[in-house]
């Protein structure tokens, strides 16, 4: 699976409680259901959902339960927390995977300048002192 180009909210969330954005997890869903190029039809067909209901799903105006989220991933061939993704906090072992495999083919060259990139980025966001990044 590609890397897809979704935005991510970045916070420092010393212990607080994050709130689910169904307005950007139905953008998420929109976004993904076009790059498929699915009509909402075809996805709501696919997750037996009522056209009001789907549409509702992808303006936000409505909580999707967790059975629905899980059906409409599947349907997208997607994983639930990339429809969820500002809302959750991936674990690192699998980031460090990602990045591993992102740089298994770069030179030394590309190596460098990639250090060097992501130096600089790492102290700009810890020179942030927790306001949100968006990237």
């Amino acid at each position: 699976m590609g890397i897809l180009p979704i935005q991510y909210n970045i916070r420092k969330l010393e212990g607080a409680h994050m709130k689910l954005n169904y307005v950007a997890i139905g953008k998420r869903i929109r976004k993904l259901r076009k790059m498929k190029h699915m009509t909402q039809d075809d996805l709501r067909d696919k997750v037996n959902l009522s056209k009001t209901h789907m549409s509702h799903i992808e303006t936000g105006s409505t909580k999707l339960s967790l059975p629905v989220l899980v059906d409409i991933a599947n349907a997208l061939e997607v994983t639930a927390d990339q429809l969820l993704t500002d809302c959750v906090s991936p674990a690192n072992g699998f980031l460090k995977d990602e990045l591993g495999n992102l740089l298994d083919d770069c030179d030394a060259f590309e190596l460098h300048i990639l250090i060097d990139i992501m130096s600089n980025v790492k102290k700009a966001m810890r020179n942030t002192s927790g306001k949100d990044i968006k990237i």
